[in-house]
C-alpha cells in the first residue's frame, strides 16, 4: 500500500518539527517521491548522519509502504549539506 504526501509530512514533522519540507510525486502513482528537507537537526551533520535522521522520521516505512524517497537535506541556517 502507498503512502501520500500528507503522511510522509506527517512523519517528519513528528521527528523534526522545524522541518520545511517540500515533497514531490515523481511519477503521479503515489510510489515515487523526491523530499527535500531544511532542518537546524542536520547543523553540523554529514550527509548520511542527515539522510539517517530522516530514514528513522519515515518509522520503517521505506521500503515497504513508501516505495522510493529521493532525499535532498540542507541545513536550517541556510548552507547546503
Amino acid at each position: 500500500m502507498a503512502m501520500d504526501l500528507t503522511e510522509i509530512e506527517k512523519l517528519i514533522k513528528e521527528s523534526l518539527p522545524d522541518a520545511l519540507i517540500d515533497i514531490q510525486d515523481l511519477a503521479g502513482d503515489g510510489n515515487h517521491y523526491s523530499a527535500t528537507i531544511t532542518s537546524s537537526a542536520f547543523n553540523g551533520k554529514s550527509k548520511i548522519e542527515q539522510h539517517k535522521i530522516v530514514y528513522a522520521a519515515l518509522k520503517g516505512k521505506m521500503g515497504n509502504e513508501l516505495h522510493a524517497l529521493a532525499i535532498k537535506t540542507k541545513e536550517k541556517n541556510g548552507s547546503n549539506n
